[in-house]
């Protein structure tokens, strides 16, 4: 049974104009009822222009993020998770960091039952830099198909 409109009440960006947090440190991550909680079923955000910042240099970096995850009681509300990723791109932050905030911020808002983030960098002095992390074990016989991102050749 679908949760109640009265599962929405506390949401504050939704529905609202929401401009983007000036840090992820302010950024707030909701979530809403998961309205299947009987079913294991997957969860896929792909952000194929995420953007922050060197931490040394300042300068732009890009990536291509694919996060994954089987929810438990709640989902996550995605405006909100948009709102988080943007607060990046004036965040100085190196690539490893940056994929692991993301993936702990989700694990500590909607305790999955399983998540995963893949972070696909684009080159930094020439070397792309990709990096993974799960929490958990996937819950057996879930279909969980391939990321779909290029290994570096343009990132296509």
């Amino acid at each position: 049974m679908p949760p109640s409109n009265d599962s929405y009440e506390n949401l504050t960006r939704l529905g609202a104009a929401s401009p983007v947090p000036a840090s992820p440190d302010v950024a707030v991550l909701e979530c809403v009822p998961n309205p299947h909680q009987d079913t294991d079923y997957l969860i896929r955000f792909a952000c194929p222009e995420f953007t922050a910042l060197c931490p040394v240099t300042g300068q732009p970096d890009f990536a291509h993020l694919v996060i994954d995850y089987v929810p438990d009681e709640t989902i996550v509300e995605s405006k909100s998770l948009k709102l988080l990723l943007a607060s990046f791109r004036n965040h100085g932050a190196f690539h490893e960091d940056c994929t692991l905030s993301i993936g702990k911020r989700l694990v500590e808002a909607a305790a999955p039952k399983w998540l995963r983030i893949g972070g696909y960098w684009y080159p930094r002095g020439g070397i792309p830099i990709d990096v993974f992390w799960q929490s958990g074990t996937l819950p057996q016989g879930l279909w969980v198909p391939e990321q779909g991102v290029a290994s570096y050749r343009g990132r296509g």
